[in-house]
């Protein structure tokens, strides 16, 4: 009889241990790696990218980020891509504001420019084609790169486009997460 009742004691313990560390496992919280969510509604299967409206003095930026915002959609989601607002079930509109470009350092030895930074600032907005509800909108997107400017004379603007590359598409990176995740 003693047997039984440290026995039944023993389960009535590994059960209580069991119960506890069941407590602190992870519950459905909606946590989720980002990137993977989407919000879009479920009626969304095609996604027009019209090349974006060029406000800035920078020539052909808005093909650029376009570009960038397309190839991000394709290589991204399930969605199908088209330049064409009549095809699709919602319309990313996007505008380019303004680029600019500052110093960020100087040589020290000659007092040129080494370091420059751009800075590309746009707006964005997704609407269901369906019900004209806007999806997304950021009238303020604000994005900037740095890069280092060639000491020779001939090499000063060929940094800029490589650095203007590399904004794209980080912009395009960003916006095509804060679209899918709601942000």
């Amino acid at each position: 009889m003693r047997c039984t009742v440290s026995h039944r004691r023993v389960r009535r313990i590994a059960c209580c241990l069991l119960l506890s560390a069941l407590c602190f496992l992870p519950s459905g919280c909606g946590y989720h790696v980002a990137g993977q969510g989407n919000s879009l509604p479920p009626d969304v299967k095609t996604i027009a990218v019209p090349i974006f409206v060029n406000q800035s003095s920078r020539f052909r930026i808005e093909q650029m980020v376009s570009k960038a915002v397309t190839r991000e959609f394709i290589e991204r989601t399930s969605y199908r891509i088209t330049p064409n607002p009549q095809e699709a079930d919602a319309v990313l509109y996007g505008t380019v504001k303004d680029v600019r470009a500052g110093v960020v350092t100087f040589d020290p030895a000659t007092g040129r420019a080494s370091t420059m930074q751009i800075q590309v600032t746009a707006e964005v907005k997704l609407v269901d084609s369906h019900t004209h509800k806007t999806l997304f909108s950021n009238s303020n997107y604000i994005f900037r790169e740095q890069y280092q400017i060639s000491p020779s004379e001939s090499g000063l603007f060929e940094e800029d486009q490589p650095a203007l590359r590399r904004l794209s598409q980080d912009l395009a990176r960003t916006l095509v997460t804060a679209i899918l995740e709601n942000f």
